[in-house]
């Protein structure tokens, strides 16, 4: 995860609970230097700074891997799903920096003990669902589970290190 927060959105209000506004698509790309065809999280919600935030990724079959992974039987690649948890994760790190997050990069470390429990196919709506285990220094932990229709389709846990530009 490449994530970068050169031009780290404003936080918004804070909602409930102490959760923070809704990111859509323009203020998850503020956050985060990902793009199309590699922008993996359409819409952040839920964000508890520092704690945890849930991605949403809506999955179309007007997205350009489904014409070989598989045609005949299209599902949404894993590994692609460690990466929407990964750009979900780089959001809450943005979030939770601030201002200090400015010129930073978010860079994929680790993936441990990823699992993989049911396809994700053109139609779904996955939510992931992002825990920030610890944090030393640079280095950020998390878990993650991919859910749709509230069944877990996916968890993983990972790490990430915060560097400058």
């Amino acid at each position: 995860m490449d994530a970068t927060a050169e031009n780290t959105p404003a936080t918004a209000a804070e909602g409930p609970a102490g959760t923070v506004g809704v990111y859509d698509i323009a203020r998850i790309m503020q956050a985060i230097p990902h793009r199309f065809p590699f922008l993996l999280v359409d819409r952040v919600v839920d964000i508890v700074p520092n704690v945890s935030a849930v991605g949403i990724k809506n999955v179309s079959i007007n997205e350009n891997f489904f014409q070989g992974h598989f045609p005949q039987h299209p599902v949404f690649p894993g590994v692609l799903i460690i990466e929407s948890m990964a750009q979900t994760a780089a959001v809450l790190v943005v979030e939770t920096l601030g201002p200090s997050a400015q010129g930073k990069l978010v860079y994929f470390m680790t993936v441990d003990s990823a699992k993989f429990r049911k396809p994700v196919v053109p139609g779904d709506q996955m939510r992931v669902h992002v825990l920030k285990e610890k944090q030393r220094g640079n280095i950020w932990k998390f878990t993650a589970e991919a859910k749709v229709d509230g069944k877990v389709v996916a968890e993983a846990g990972y790490a990430a290190m915060i560097l400058d530009k």
